[in-house]
């Protein structure tokens, strides 16, 4: 697919509005037929208005070895630098075009997409960081216990309602922590240990260019969007965890005892790994299903922090407005006090879909009512649809774990549907489909028409 040019990005309204525009990270907007170093380059984020790219192009890289571009030249620092991991390189990176920017014109402007490959297969922090958190023993009790544990610090933290409900663990799809053999238990762990390394480690480089932010007395008049997710935690690593993420996209399940072999480098150049999608579930408490699942929220509900100094007072503050991704362009031009372009290099624009989140900003509002009403969902062929406070569910025919499973054939009619008052039930606890048949044919025929006036079909 690619991004038309009657959709300008947010880089390019900028860019024309005189911010100095940089994307660090991963490009999975590239089309695969315009993906090598002979281009063409309209679709790579140089020629999208993105001044400056530092990242890899494709879904996800080796961050010992990464697939690096520096603009639109292939770049390889690994070479002869043992211990070099893309996940410190692009902060690097980072914070020397922020430092360069100020030097040559302290006042101008800037827009800086940082799009690091964590916590995206494979995951690779370093040795460092892997030792700090296996130290902490988070994991040892296993997933089920770890749900239990994240639900209860999610309501202290006050970051869901108090009356949510725990949704229940699918015992027909996935094993019971107690159910597990010692071994099974041990590389596990080794899993999880890895995965929260990737990270912790991930969060602390962004930390750093927050700080090189900060350290050039710009951070109080900086708007930052911190959004912390892969869709929903990803469950294509196989019931068992995989050493190699291509196995498992080949239909290649490496028993535990085989796996066990590669325990002492799980995370290192010498894998592309993954874990149990146990860990995926519990990772998604207290939501059902995850990544690739649209119609629950298990598949789709991002944390998101956002950072204003200078304007936004209510530190800490929490916001339950229901929101979506295609929020955050309008919520930029309206803080930047930029329009919509009508015309970009003499193309009529599309309209953007999204509603801007800036009333959330302040505090008197944290209960305004969201004007955003109406929001589809779909992935292969999985529906869903948001409709102020209601949330019409396709259940899963096949697991996204199942990854060679056979296509759907007529998505149009393949699925049973639930329903759900998110306003009431945050976590799609009850299914209320049965009691409200004419809500149920009202949300389906506005997803099918979201559908058709989307192109979705």
């Amino acid at each position: 697919s690619i991004i038309a040019k009657d959709k300008a990005t947010i880089g390019r309204i900028l860019l024309d509005n005189g911010f100095a525009t940089s994307w660090f990270g991963k490009d999975h907007n590239t089309p695969a037929f315009e993906a090598s170093a002979i281009g063409p380059f309209d679709q790579w984020p140089t020629g999208m208005g993105f001044e400056y790219f530092y990242g890899f192009v494709g879904g996800d890289a080796n961050q010992w070895e990464p697939n690096l571009f520096r603009n639109t030249t292939a770049i390889y620092p690994y070479i002869g630098n043992p211990g070099w991991n893309l996940t410190t390189a692009m902060a690097d990176d980072a914070v020397s075009w922020l430092n360069q920017l100020n030097d040559i014109n302290p006042s101008m402007s800037f827009f800086l997409y940082y799009v690091p490959g964590g916590t995206h297969a494979p995951h690779q922090p370093t040795p460092e960081w892997i030792k700090k958190i296996s130290d902490l023993h988070l994991f040892d009790k296993g997933w089920n216990d770890l749900r239990d544990q994240i639900f209860a610090n999610q309501k202290k933290l006050g970051v869901i309602p108090q009356d949510a409900k725990l949704t229940p663990w699918p015992d027909k799809l996935l094993r019971r922590w107690d159910a597990l053999n010692d071994e099974e238990k041990k590389l596990f762990i080794r899993q999880a240990d890895v995965y929260a390394a990737y990270l912790a480690y991930t969060d602390h480089e962004i930390g750093r260019v927050i700080q090189a932010v900060e350290d050039l007395g710009k951070l109080d008049n900086t708007l930052i969007i911190y959004i912390s997710g892969d869709n929903g935690a990803s469950a294509e690593g196989s019931p068992n965890g995989t050493p190699s993420e291509v196995l498992q996209f080949n239909g290649i399940e490496l028993p535990v005892a085989e796996q066990m072999k590669f325990y002492d480098v799980w995370g290192s150049e010498r894998t592309y790994n993954h874990m149990a999608v146990p860990w995926a579930w519990a990772f998604d408490t207290p939501y059902k299903w995850t990544k690739q699942i649209p119609s629950f929220f298990g598949g789709t509900r991002q944390g998101m922090a956002i950072s204003w100094p200078a304007r936004i007072k209510d530190t800490g503050g929490v916001r339950w407005q229901f929101h979506h991704v295609i929020d955050i362009v309008p919520t930029i031009l309206q803080v930047t006090g930029i329009p919509q372009p009508t015309m970009v290099d003499g193309v009529k624009q599309k309209p953007i879909e999204g509603v801007s989140m800036a009333y959330t900003f302040d505090k008197a509002k944290a209960d305004a009512p969201s004007p955003h009403h109406i929001q589809y969902f779909e992935m292969m062929g999985v529906q869903g649809l948001y409709k102020d406070g209601w949330m019409l569910s396709a259940v899963p025919v096949r697991p996204p774990w199942s990854l060679l499973g056979k296509a759907i054939q007529d998505p149009a009619n393949a699925y049973k549907f639930e329903l759900y008052d998110v306003t009431h039930d945050w976590t799609q606890y009850t299914d209320v489909a049965a009691a409200n048949p004419d809500k149920v044919k009202e949300m389906h025929d506005a997803m099918f028409g979201e559908f058709a006036k989307y192109q979705v079909f």
